[in-house]
């Protein structure tokens, strides 16, 4: 009765911990949160450091912990901010901000182990959770640092050893599950789809292009060097004048934004490919939009996609994740010109009272000339004679914008001059839009991938011409050929700021740059870009070519068993290797077998020296010396050579 009532007593009044396990689960909840902090709020990191830096005060001074009460009143206010900043309680972020609070939290109240392995516990789940906003290589490389600590600390809740010790511990059982990692990634079933699916928050972090295009908006985006979309090409690349990647199609005109219109989707071309092709394969960053990205003119239409009425390629899906597909495209290919009524009169829709010199202007044209290519050629000869100048830095212009930028300021990036050229057109009565997309790229020697980035986003303007239908017209490559023909950084004066992966000043900038790209598509294509299909078809090639999970499930629980059995019998062999001690200290107990001396079961060292001294009393001093030398060296936290080598000394002189 009373062993019972003592159990029940040690269970409500646990262990406390020792100021090394303190010390670790510090150390494994700021592991914990260093690869989250550009993903929080900043008063959020400031208050989980200033939680932190209490708790490390208290284990320093061996403090009291706060009382309680006061921890609830904090973790009320906590949850109210994570409210007001939020709008809610539910969802990717605030969810992630309430865990943040309550690990700072946790470790002001860490009394016991159980209390410790909640922190480790909370650590781990945080890691998985960074994760939903970054899966770089570095951001890995970071997370397993991470883990790396926070294991480190759930193995001092068990034993304390040294530091370097017990991060080596650490690091070993994290290498023994690697293969088990292995097995899964490729055996478990894969999931198309994000990490986080909640539609309120799962994808508010995109870049690149919008719906919407107004002044100064594509400079904007090509003052970024992520990247885009990278490019496999089978060949060589086409030469720059045909590196046009059409994205979207901005028909609505307000007077200052072109912005995107929808129109009627086809499951098929409207028309027949013919001539040259060029065959490449695309892997797309994931932008929240529907538009892919392709060379005109497309000839086939990815998987799980459309094309619309204006030439815009559609996925049936937004991209929100990185997208492979391949494509064929037709650079000389003339389409179809006939169009619809609709499409006409968008073309040629136009604000009232806005841009006058140049709707004068294009008027003047229109009746001077009757041939609309005419008008066309009038016009570009126009802007070349203006002498305007490509700028990443344009001026401010709001009211009668393409005015201001032809006869006033005359600089401006690409959206400026697409926006006065189809302005020119409409007001000439040619119907003309706007197709945004990216223009250029550069070829990786590394891996030979063609990478194209958001600095390269470009406009550009199509114009309806009898009997040729949509016919490109670029008004940036008219005035500033160089933007064209050698990219950005040539195209832009040299005092411009410029984003770091589009200056070409550092030679060795520019081959690290290519080696990390290449390092991080590899990790891409391989790694993060191991979906369904080539999951299937890896497992085909190994020898199931229609797999399911019955197949999957058989092939998981025989590979995870085999390599249980074979940790087993690698960790009972390095076991006996290991135990050098032990394998001396019974060839000490044989040799007093001799003198009809054997060792009881229940016998410690120390029990079976005094036994044995007892019936050779003339050895009592060697007997007690060598069973004092194996308990030091069987409970001792580490094993030295010296030790053990003394204790093979004294067994080897004992000669009874």
């Amino acid at each position: 009765m009373f062993s019972i009532f003592k159990r029940k007593r040690l269970a409500l009044n646990p262990v406390p911990l020792t100021l090394a396990q303190s010390w670790w689960l510090f150390a494994a909840a700021i592991a914990a949160l260093v690869p989250l902090l550009e993903h929080i709020p900043v008063w959020l990191s400031a208050t989980a450091a200033v939680g932190m830096a209490w708790r490390a005060w208290l284990i320093w001074r061996a403090g009291r912990l706060p009382p309680r009460w006061l921890l609830f009143i904090l973790v009320a206010a906590g949850c109210v901010a994570v409210a007001v900043e939020y709008r809610t309680l539910f969802g990717r972020n605030p969810g992630l901000a309430l865990l943040v609070m309550f690990l700072a939290l946790k470790l002001l109240e860490l009394r016991s182990a159980r209390d410790g392995v909640t922190v480790v516990l909370l650590g781990c789940f945080l890691l998985l959770a960074s994760f939903f906003f970054n899966q770089s290589i570095a951001a890995a490389l970071l997370v397993t640092v991470a883990l790396i600590v926070i294991v480190a600390a759930l193995l001092s809740l068990q034993h304390v050893s040294t530091p370097r010790r017990q991060l080596q511990q650490s690091a070993l059982l994290l290498a023994q599950a690697l293969p088990f990692m292995l097995v899964l990634f490729v055996l478990f079933p894969r999931v198309q789809g994000p990490l986080w699916g909640l539609p309120q928050d799962a994808f508010t972090a995109s870049s690149g292009l919008s719906e919407s295009m107004s002044p100064g908006s594509i400079s904007k985006v090509a003052q970024s060097d992520a990247i885009a979309f990278r490019v496999k090409f089978k060949g060589q690349p086409p030469p720059p004048q045909q590196q046009y990647w059409r994205g979207l199609t901005l028909t609505q005109y307000d007077g200052v934004s072109w912005k995107y219109r929808p129109e009627p989707e086809m499951s098929e071309l409207p028309y027949e490919p013919t001539g040259k092709s060029i065959d490449y394969e695309v892997t797309l960053e994931p932008h929240n939009q529907r538009w892919l990205f392709a060379l005109e003119k497309a000839g086939e239409l990815p998987p799980a996609s459309s094309i619309s009425r204006d030439g815009l390629i559609l996925a049936n899906q937004p991209v929100r994740n990185r997208l492979r597909y391949s494509m064929r495209s037709y650079p000389d290919l003339a389409t179809d010109p006939k169009t619809t009524v609709r499409i006409f009169k968008a073309a040629l829709q136009l604000p009232n009272g806005v841009n006058p010199r140049t709707r004068a202007l294009a008027e003047s044209w229109r009746a001077q000339y009757d041939d609309p290519e005419k008008i066309v050629q009038v016009a570009i000869a126009f802007f070349q004679s203006q002498f305007l100048t490509y700028t990443l830095n344009p001026p401010l212009m709001q009211e009668n914008a393409v005015d201001a930028f032809l006869f006033q300021h005359k600089r401006g990036f690409c959206e400026h001059f697409a926006s006065a050229f189809a302005f020119a057109m409409r007001a000439a009565l040619i119907p003309a839009r706007i197709v945004g997309g990216y223009q250029g790229g550069e070829v990786n020697p590394v891996d030979g991938y063609f990478t194209v980035r958001q600095y390269d986003a470009h406009v550009w303007v199509e114009v309806w011409l009898k009997g040729r239908g949509w016919v490109r017209v670029d008004p940036t490559a008219d005035s500033a050929p160089s933007r064209i023909e050698n990219g950005l950084s040539q195209a832009v004066a040299a005092n411009e700021s410029l984003p770091l992966m589009a200056r070409n000043n550092y030679a060795w900038l520019r081959e690290l740059r290519y080696r990390w790209d290449a390092t991080a598509n590899a990790w891409n294509q391989a790694i993060l870009g191991f979906n369904p299909e080539r999951q299937r078809d890896l497992l085909s090639k190994l020898g199931m070519p229609e797999p399911d999970w019955k197949q999957m499930t058989a092939w998981l629980a025989a590979l995870c068993g085999l390599l249980l059995l074979g940790f087993t019998l690698f960790a009972l062999h390095q076991r006996e290797q290991r135990d050098e001690a032990g394998r001396i200290w019974q060839a000490f107990q044989r040799r007093l077998a001799r003198r009809e001396i054997t060792i009881a079961a229940w016998m410690g060292p120390a029990t079976y020296a005094s036994y044995a001294a007892a019936q050779l009393p003339q050895h009592a001093t060697a007997i007690h010396a060598i069973a004092e030398c194996y308990a030091a060296l069987r409970y001792a936290p580490e094993q030295t050579a010296a030790h053990l080598a003394h204790f093979k000394a004294l067994v080897a002189r004992f000669k009874p």
